[in-house]
C-alpha cells in the first residue's frame, strides 16, 4: 500500500478490481427496532454494494433471555455465532477492547486482507452482553470502533459508514476529510 504525499491511499487498477473477489460478511446478533438506525444502516448497505459484496446474516436474540444470566445468553449465542464461522473465514470481532484504526488504516487493512486473497472476511458484532471468550479465541482480529460503549444496534450503522468510508478511501473518491 502506497501513500499520497497528503497520505490519501494510492492503488493499482489491480488492487481496485481485487475489491470485487472478496465478499465481506457482517454477522450480527438481534434485530433493532430503532427507524433511525435501520434507515442510516441501509443507506450505507446500499452504497456499499458499488464496491463490495457485502451481505448480512442476523441471528435472532435467544428466546426466553429473560431467564438466563448475561453469561448464559453470551454462551447460547456463542454457539450460533461459531456454527456460522468456517475455519477458512478471516473474522474480526468488533468489540471496545480491541485495536483502534483511524478511517485511513482501517482502510489499509482492508486492502492488505485483501491483497492477501482473503475470500470471505466476516465481522461479527455481538449482543447486548458482548460475546462470550470462545468468540474472542476464535476472532483472528478483534477492532474497537471506539473506548466507548455503545449499543449493538447503533454499532450497525456506526460500522457500516466506517466500511463505505473506507471504500471510498480506497478508491479516492472525496467522501473522506483528514
Amino acid at each position: 500500500m502506497d501513500l499520497s504525499p497528503s497520505g490519501e491511499i494510492l492503488m493499482s487498477g489491480i488492487a481496485i478490481q481485487m475489491l470485487h473477489f472478496m465478499n465481506i460478511t457482517l454477522l450480527i446478533i438481534g434485530n433493532t427496532s430503532e427507524t433511525f438506525v435501520l434507515e442510516g444502516y441501509d443507506v450505507f448497505m446500499k452504497r456499499l454494494k458499488h464496491y463490495i459484496k457485502v451481505k448480512e446474516i442476523i441471528i435472532p436474540d435467544i428466546k426466553d433471555r429473560k431467564h438466563l444470566n448475561a453469561d448464559q445468553i453470551k454462551e447460547k449465542e456463542a454457539v450460533l455465532i461459531l456454527g456460522k464461522l468456517a475455519s477458512s473465514n478471516y473474522s474480526v470481532l468488533l468489540d471496545e477492547r480491541g485495536k483502534e484504526f483511524s478511517s485511513v488504516e482501517f482502510a489499509g487493512f482492508l486492502q492488505k486482507t485483501m491483497n492477501a486473497g482473503t475470500r470471505e472476511l466476516f465481522f461479527v458484532i455481538g449482543g447486548a452482553y458482548g460475546v462470550a471468550e470462545s468468540v474472542k479465541q476464535k476472532a483472528d482480529l478483534t477492532v474497537s470502533l471506539s473506548r466507548m460503549t455503545f449499543t449493538h444496534q447503533f454499532i450497525r450503522l456506526l460500522f457500516a459508514e466506517q466500511l463505505y468510508r473506507a471504500m471510498t478511501i480506497l478508491k479516492n473518491e472525496p467522501y473522506h476529510n483528514e
